[in-house]
């Protein structure tokens, strides 16, 4: 079994077993990260990597995820940017029983005709 060294930001270099890392793939722009739990204190560790780094870990037997980025960020966007007033008014409303009606309402009042 492959071992690979990486860094842990809490313990610095570990030792790494190839099917203990995962490399993350982003088919939108390509960009590469991988990530792992550290043996030594079992944090999460996420790190970017270069499509040089990624094509080295996949060679070496690290099983890769390809992701995409979500469909909302290509969405048109329209009205003004929301403010914190608008998410402590949007959370009062939340603690009314009637909540979902009154937001299908004001959904419904804001489509065109």
């Amino acid at each position: 079994m492959t071992t690979i060294r990486a860094s842990c930001p809490t313990c610095g270099d570990v030792q790494i077993q190839a099917s203990d890392l995962v490399v993350r793939v982003c088919a939108d722009d390509d960009r590469g990260s991988y990530c792992f739990r550290c043996p030594s204190c079992d944090r999460a560790v996420a790190k970017e990597a270069s499509r040089r780094i990624v094509d080295l870990l996949v060679a070496s037997g690290v099983r890769m995820q390809v992701w995409r980025l979500p469909a909302e960020l290509t969405e048109e966007r329209s009205g003004p940017p929301i403010q914190p007033d608008d998410v402590l008014d949007f959370h009062l409303l939340l603690q009314e029983d009637d909540w979902f009606a009154r937001v299908a309402e004001m959904v419904r009042r804001s489509l065109p005709r």
